[in-house]
């Protein structure tokens, strides 16, 4: 008496289970389904992303920002600007020296933050995915990243012109 394995495939408008008893026959049935699904799937399409570093070193983060290019245009993928502020935001906290009394003496903390900003144009899902993922990996200490993307889409049916009802 085999196994029996059950083999379950999804696609966007139907679920179906089917069970067979040979290995090789599911295997192949499945990579069939796969590539059935993933032609379906349309790749996603970005008109611009923009990376936004944040961090305490700007030498750390000019480096980091070489880098980013450097493996974008590996990647063919079209650079846009990429620019600095051009001082850094100034964060102050003051607090009292003692905890209990002596408002007069006080001590004062201070953060400074510098800001980079890179724009990317022209990318589709996979690629944007690939580098992202590089880049993120290769986040140095001290750095934090924030993506923003703008992805194109279809317009819907409602606002296409010729269509007059």
């Amino acid at each position: 008496s085999e196994p029996v394995q059950l083999e379950c495939t999804t696609s966007r408008d139907r679920v179906s289970t089917e069970a067979s008893t040979s290995s090789t026959a599911s295997t192949s049935s499945a990579s069939a389904n796969f590539a059935a699904t993933t032609a379906t799937v349309p790749d996603r399409l970005y008109s611009r992303v923009e990376l936004q570093m944040k961090g305490i070193d700007p030498e750390v983060m000019k480096s980091y920002a070489y880098f980013a290019k450097t493996a974008a245009e590996h990647l063919d993928i079209e650079v846009g600007k990429h620019w600095a502020l051009r001082k850094a935001v100034k964060d102050r906290l003051t607090l009292l020296k003692s905890v209990h009394i002596y408002k007069k003496h006080r001590v004062q903390y201070e953060i400074r933050n510098y800001y980079r900003f890179m724009h990317f144009h022209k990318l589709t899902g996979s690629t944007l995915d690939t580098f992202l993922e590089y880049v993120e990996r290769n986040l140095p200490e001290g750095v934090a990243l924030k993506v923003t993307k703008v992805e194109l889409q279809e317009l819907p049916e409602h606002l296409r012109p010729g269509k007059q009802g």
